[in-house]
């Protein structure tokens, strides 16, 4: 009958048995940390606390190689802190680290001083520590080296052994990969932080062009209209082109802002409390030259006394400019333009009438769609990109309002958005007033 052989050392066996669970059980909680974490510091540190207790060694560390100088520097080690280590920093050439990196092999070097390649400057920086062997592993990634995984001093004085390189391999492995995720982690954040800046820088430069640009084109819209009202007939034609360049820099600058709103969204309100009529006179004030470049009569349509709304002021403008910008583009010379006010329980009604082109019925569904032309692409007459629509309906509807549009070919159209409405009294008196 045959029996089982006897095991010389079974306290030996039974320590190697411990060894190997707790091994186990700390690759399976880095695996977990590594999948469920972005705290690079953190990883690395239970990385270095794994080496140093599995291995019995007095202290670990990782050293990466810096793409610039080409040497290594200590990104993490056991007991020592990220200030100290940072300014230490081990040649390529002639160190132990630097050897395991260029061969891409572990390395067990058992009395350092008996080894030309140990820097000692690592012991000069450290103070008290003193190296006497050292078990450096490459962090391997695909077809590279990025550092070394060292630990240092076996705590009961043996030497360090092939079952120590294994288990050093598996940790490096994990190393490598939890370095190259916080690499690329932090480089998209930063990436991403450049972007958000130079998109800020580019913002802040449009709204500040777009603005500085408003004010002398006024001016010179308005000289053009007066120039053209009372100059000789030959010098029509020429004031026609200035004219015409200054409404199609007004049109750039109109379409690049709600490019802005819808690259970047509507952003946060900021309501206030104000009377509408007054946001209306602003507005149109902006218009009238171009309406008068076209002899065109602008008219305004309001109740008597004042309506106060609680909105924000910028945007519930633009939505009144876009309004206007369309109604100015498409309703010929001397065309006939107004903007009313009609009070409704609870709301407010301002409609934008022009005696323009109109808009065919089975187009006014879409003309509020981003990018949606009414006229055919190659044969238009009329320029832009299709978005002023799309940005005041955003608006009217953020605010809680709606906004639609009727119109007969050939005689008009008529865009009218309502707002929640808070006005000092009841109205029926209305005021008409020429713009022109």
């Amino acid at each position: 009958m045959a029996t089982a052989p006897l095991i010389d050392n079974p306290q030996h066996a039974l320590k190697q048995l411990q060894q190997q669970v707790m091994f186990l059980n700390r690759m399976v909680a880095i695996s977990r940390l590594l999948n469920s974490t972005v705290d690079f510091n953190h990883l690395l540190q239970l990385i270095m606390d794994t080496a140093t207790e599995i291995l019995e060694a007095e202290a670990s560390s990782i050293l990466l190689v810096d793409e610039h100088t080409g040497d290594l520097f200590f990104v993490a080690s056991s007991g020592t802190p990220q200030e100290e280590l940072s300014q230490i920093k081990v040649p390529m050439e002639g160190s132990i680290a630097g050897t395991i990196v260029k061969s891409g092999e572990p390395l067990i070097v058992g009395d350092v001083s008996q080894d030309s390649r140990h820097y000692a400057g690592v012991d000069d920086s450290l103070g008290s520590f003193h190296t006497q062997s050292i078990l450096g592993v490459p962090l391997n990634l695909r077809t590279h080296c990025i550092g070394v995984l060292e630990v240092l001093n076996k705590c009961n004085g043996e030497p360090f052994n092939q079952g120590d390189v294994e288990i050093l391999l598996s940790l490096a492995s994990q190393a490598a990969v939890a370095i190259e995720n916080a690499r690329l982690i932090r480089s998209l954040r930063d990436a991403n932080r450049r972007l958000a800046e130079l998109d800020s820088l580019k913002s802040n430069f449009i709204s500040i062009v777009s603005h500085e640009l408003r004010t002398p084109l006024m001016v010179v819209l308005g000289y053009a209209g007066f120039l053209r009202e009372h100059s000789a007939p030959s010098a029509t034609g020429e004031i026609d082109m200035v004219l015409k360049g200054a409404r199609q820099l007004q049109s750039i600058i109109d379409q690049i802002t709600n490019l802005e709103y819808l690259e970047h969204g509507l952003g946060d309100q900021e309501r206030v409390c104000f009377k509408l009529q007054d946001l209306i006179d602003e507005v149109s004030e902006q218009w009238r030259p171009l309406a008068d470049g076209k002899r065109q009569t602008l008219r305004k349509n309001f109740p008597a006394r004042p309506i106060t709304v609680c909105v924000d002021r910028s945007q519930i403008g633009l939505a009144l400019s876009n309004l206007l910008n369309n109604a100015v583009t498409f309703t010929p010379e001397e065309g006939q333009l107004e903007v009313s006010i009609r009070p409704h329980t609870g709301m407010v009604a301002v409609s934008v009438v022009d005696t323009g082109i109109g808009i065919a019925k089975e187009k006014l569904e879409r003309i509020f769609d981003r990018f949606y032309q009414v006229e055919d692409h190659l044969t238009r007459h009329h320029e832009g990109l299709g978005v002023g629509l799309s940005v005041a309906k955003e608006i009217v509807e953020l605010h809680g309002g709606r906004i639609w549009a009727e119109s007969v070919v050939g005689r008009g159209s008529r865009f009218t958005f309502m707002l929640p409405i808070r006005w000092d009294d009841a109205v029926a008196d209305v005021k008409r007033e020429d713009v022109r």
